[in-house]
C-alpha cells in the first residue's frame, strides 16, 4: 500500500508540475513529464491489458483503460489521458484498502485455529503441527490448550470453552467417551484424546475453509453483474469505434480527430470497472465487517438473504448477553463484605471452575485483593 501510495503521489506531482508550470518554447519538457507521471501510474494497467488479451479476455476494464489513455496521447491531449489513468489508480487503491481490511477481519478469526498437538507415544510428549498427526494417535490436551483435532476422551475428566464454535458460554462437562471437536478449549483437567479425524478434515478446519472460501459463493446481484459486463463491455467498444468513424467519415461531421476524442471519452466514462467491482466489493466487506465483530457468513448468498428477513430470534445467553459469572451482590452477617468473599475465594482457591474464577476476579475489582 505504500509503495502505490508513494507511486501516485510522484505521478501527481509530475502531472502538476507538467500542467501548471510554463516551459516557454520547451514544450517537449512538459510531455516528457506526462509520459513519466503516466508510466508510473499507467505501466501495470497496459501490461495487464496486454496480458489478459493474449489470455482470450480482451474486454476487460484493463483494455477499455488502455485504449482511452493511449488514444489520448496519439490524438494530443496528454494532461486527459494521465488524468483518468491518475484518478482510476486511486479508485484501485481505496478499493484494495477496504479487501484489506476485510481480509484481515476475516483473518482475525484464525485464532480458533490450533499451533500444535501433544501426541503422546508411549511415556513421551511430542509437539507436532496438527497436520501431522494421524488417525488413531493419542494426543494430550492441557488446561489452557485448545483441541487441536477431533477425537474421543480416553482418559481424564474436564470442562471445555466451546463458545469459539457453539457461542455457548456456558462450559461443556466431559469425560471417557465423549467426543472433542477441535477449537475447544480445556479448561480444568488434563484430557488425552484419541484422534478420531485429520486435520483436513477437522471442525475447525473446515470452519476456516468456510469463512476464507466465504467470496466464491456468489449472491444473485453478482452472477447477473459477471454476465452482463461480458455483454456489455464488447458493446461499448464497438459503440466507441461506430462514434470514431462513422459521423466523421460517412456523416461529414468535424474532423475525425475530434470524433475520437469523443470515442475515447465514451470509452472511459462507459467504463464497467465500477459497476463490476461495486457490488462484489461491497459483500466482501460485508463478510468482512461481520467477521470483525465475530459473525461467521457463509458466503454473498446468505448476506443476500439477510436483506430479506422480517423476524430474527436470537438465543440470549452468550449472543445478547456475555454469559459470564459476576459476583452481583454480597450479603454478609457478622463479617464484613470483603471478609466474607476472601473466606469464599480461600474455599475455592484451587478450583478453575467458572464460578470459582468469578469469586477471585470479584474479591480483586471489589476489594483490589
Amino acid at each position: 500500500m505504500k509503495k502505490e501510495v508513494i507511486k501516485i503521489v510522484i505521478s501527481f506531482v509530475l502531472f502538476l508540475i507538467a500542467l501548471l508550470v510554463p516551459f516557454a518554447n520547451a514544450n517537449w519538457i512538459s510531455i516528457v513529464l506526462y509520459v513519466f507521471s503516466y508510466l508510473l501510474v499507467g505501466l501495470e494497467i497496459v501490461l495487464k491489458a496486454i496480458k489478459n488479451i493474449f489470455k482470450g479476455k480482451v474486454f476487460d476494464e484493463h483494455f477499455l483503460m488502455a485504449v482511452a489513455t493511449l488514444g489520448a496521447f496519439a490524438i494530443g491531449e496528454f494532461p486527459e489521458a494521465v488524468a483518468v489513468m491518475l484518478f482510476y489508480q486511486l479508485g484501485e487503491m481505496f478499493q484494495d484498502y477496504a479487501v484489506d481490511k476485510s481480509k484481515k477481519s476475516i483473518a482475525s478469526l484464525m485464532d480458533i485455529r490450533p499451533d500444535y498437538a501433544n501426541v503422546k507415544c508411549e511415556d513421551k510428549i511430542t509437539k507436532l503441527s496438527p497436520e501431522e498427526v494421524k488417525i488413531g494417535d493419542i494426543i494430550v490436551v492441557k488446561p489452557g490448550e485448545k483441541v487441536p483435532l477431533d477425537g474421543e476422551v480416553v482418559k481424564g475428566a474436564s470442562s471445555l470453552d466451546t463458545s469459539s464454535l457453539t457461542g455457548e458460554s456456558l462450559p461443556r462437562e466431559t469425560c471417557i467417551g465423549d467426543e472433542v471437536l477441535s477449537g475447544f478449549i480445556n479448561q480444568t483437567s488434563p484430557l488425552e484424546v484419541k484422534v478420531t479425524k485429520n486435520y483436513g478434515e477437522s471442525t475447525v478446519s473446515k470452519i476456516l475453509d468456510l469463512v476464507q472460501n466465504a467470496s466464491s459463493k456468489k449472491s444473485k446481484a453478482e452472477n447477473f453483474i459477471t454476465k452482463f459486463a461480458k455483454v456489455y463491455t464488447p458493446a461499448v467498444v464497438i459503440i466507441a469505434v461506430f462514434l470514431a468513424i462513422i459521423p466523421p467519415i460517412f456523416l461529414g461531421f468535424s474532423s475525425f480527430s475530434s470524433w475520437l476524442y469523443r470515442a475515447l471519452s465514451f470509452l472511459v466514462v462507459s467504463c464497467p470497472c465500477a459497476l463490476v467491482i461495486s457490488i462484489p466489493l461491497s459483500f466482501f466487506g460485508g463478510i468482512g465487517g461481520a467477521s470483525k465483530i465475530g459473525i461467521l457468513v457463509k458466503g454473498g448468498n446468505y448476506l443476500e438473504a439477510l436483506s430479506y428477513v422480517e423476524t430474527v430470534v436470537f438465543d440470549k445467553t452468550g449472543t445478547l448477553t456475555r454469559g459470564v459469572f459476576e459476583v452481583q451482590k454480597i450479603d454478609a452477617v457478622t463479617v464484613s463484605q470483603e471478609e466474607l468473599l476472601k473466606l469464599a475465594c480461600h474455599a475455592e482457591s484451587y478450583s478453575n471452575h467458572p464460578i470459582s474464577l468469578s469469586l477471585r476476579k470479584g474479591l480483586w475489582e471489589r476489594f483490589g485483593a
